[in-house]
């Protein structure tokens, strides 16, 4: 049972809107696609996960805190009296391991992730402990690509390889214990804890003017070219979007990269650029937002704020 799914960053959405929107440099882009190659073995681990028996509780994307010292969490797995941590790593390319360094071939150095493993197992064993909990827990490196191969000195129990995914699942499917009231209550508490990181200090910095103005669509993250019959057309993918949706995208997209500009009539129909009715923009606004003041200075909040 999945008791906490796994959703997009934020962090990933405001760098695709950026992407389109402005010129990153190579390290920005290179940043970028790390983060989405993440996310993407994230969702894969995901559907792999779903061959697990309903007597399991999951826990995606989880991000604690002990002591003042934050940790993620890819995904947590609570069983009978036993807790498991799943690292997901969606590496690609030979990797190996000398003197207890990681590396990728030939010399390239990375971060050790057994260390960063080890650190999330006591610090949740330490916030368990802190909440009243003393369960086990295993925890396990999960390299999902199938481009991706390790050559270790020794065999390390905690590294699953892509051939071993299979058979790791069956050997955690074997006993399956129904959970009771207990399991559940840990699983509450720990979503509970749970915190929202702020995606901002991670972004390049920006500001509005340097920014390309217009409607991206939202299959190719081009921007549309062509307005026909209250329709947007995209060039490059052939897309089509009705202009009332395409609007409320794009306010969606101008409040997440700017939360403290207002939402004003002449604010969307400059940052939408290709739809040049202020009307339009009024009606979609109006209809889908709370108007805040009745002059020439009002604005627009979502409705239950």
């Amino acid at each position: 049972m999945v008791i906490k799914s796994r959703t997009e960053r934020l962090v990933i959405v405001l760098f695709r809107y950026l992407n389109a929107r402005m010129n990153l440099t190579d390290k920005e882009v290179n940043y970028y696609s790390n983060l989405i190659k993440g996310y993407e073995g994230e969702q894969k681990s995901d559907i792999w996960l779903n061959n697990l028996t309903d007597e399991w509780l999951v826990i995606h994307d989880l991000l604690l805190e002990y002591n003042h010292s934050k940790f993620q969490i890819d995904t947590l797995i609570i069983a009978h009296q036993k807790i498991y941590i799943l690292d997901v790593k969606y590496l690609e390319g030979d990797h190996l391991i000398e003197g207890g360094q990681w590396y990728k071939v030939p010399k390239k150095q990375i971060q050790n992730p057994v260390e960063q493993l080890n650190r999330c197992e006591i610090l949740l064993r330490k916030l368990l402990r802190e909440l009243g909990f003393n369960y086990p827990i295993e925890s396990f490196l999960i390299f999902n690509n199938p481009e991706f191969l390790l050559y270790q000195p020794t065999i390390n129990p905690a590294i699953i390889n892509p051939a071993q995914l299979n058979r790791f699942l069956k050997k955690l499917n074997l006993n399956p214990v129904k959970l009771d009231k207990r399991y559940f209550k840990v699983a509450e508490q720990l979503v509970s804890l749970h915190q929202l990181e702020s995606p901002y200090p991670l972004l390049p910095k920006y500001n509005y003017e340097q920014l390309k103005k217009g409607i991206l669509s939202p299959h190719c993250y081009s921007f549309y070219t062509e307005l026909r019959g209250g329709m947007l057309l995209c060039d490059d993918c052939g897309c089509t979007e009705r202009v009332e949706s395409a609007v409320l995208r794009c306010v969606t997209e101008l409040r997440l990269l700017f939360p403290d500009r207002k939402i004003t009539t002449k604010a969307i129909l400059e940052w939408c650029e290709i739809i040049n009715s202020e009307k339009t923009i009024r009606r979609i606004l109006g209809k889908h937002y709370k108007q805040v003041g009745s002059s020439i200075s009002s604005h627009y909040v979502p409705r239950n704020e």
